[in-house]
């Protein structure tokens, strides 16, 4: 009787790392900022139909939730760029140790999120 090979990565015994996060949130990203450029796209045609068409996107906009996706999407646009510099060092053939992989992991993610921060509080300040 044959057994079936196990599936790999066994779900049952895997434990996401940082880089494998890290590399599933860079395609997230992309694919997050792909789709947020049809949004920007109705936005300007929203704007050059007129007044009332680029009122009620605006509003859409300005909603609560409208605001929520803003900050998401200005989250993605500074990871996706800090873990871009990120790869182009990489391809320098640089940061290639353990610990420099996990230094500049987590430089990314605060480096993401401090101008996420900085940019809002700058717009609404």
């Amino acid at each position: 009787m044959r057994h079936p090979r196990p599936k790999s990565p066994n779900m049952q015994n895997y434990r996401p790392q940082l880089t494998s996060v890290m590399s599933f949130g860079h395609r997230l990203s992309g694919v997050t900022l792909a789709i947020f450029a049809f949004g920007l796209a109705g936005w300007l045609l929203a704007g050059a139909a007129g007044p009332a068409a680029f009122g009620r996107a605006q509003a859409i906009m300005l909603s609560g939730v409208g605001r929520v996706v803003l900050f998401l999407v200005t989250l993605a646009v500074f990871y996706h760029l800090c873990n871009g510099i990120r790869h182009l060092v990489w391809d320098s053939v640089h940061a290639f140790e353990l610990r420099q992989i996990y230094a500049g992991g987590w430089t990314v993610m605060i480096a993401s999120l401090f101008l996420t921060l900085a940019l809002w509080l700058w717009v609404l300040l």
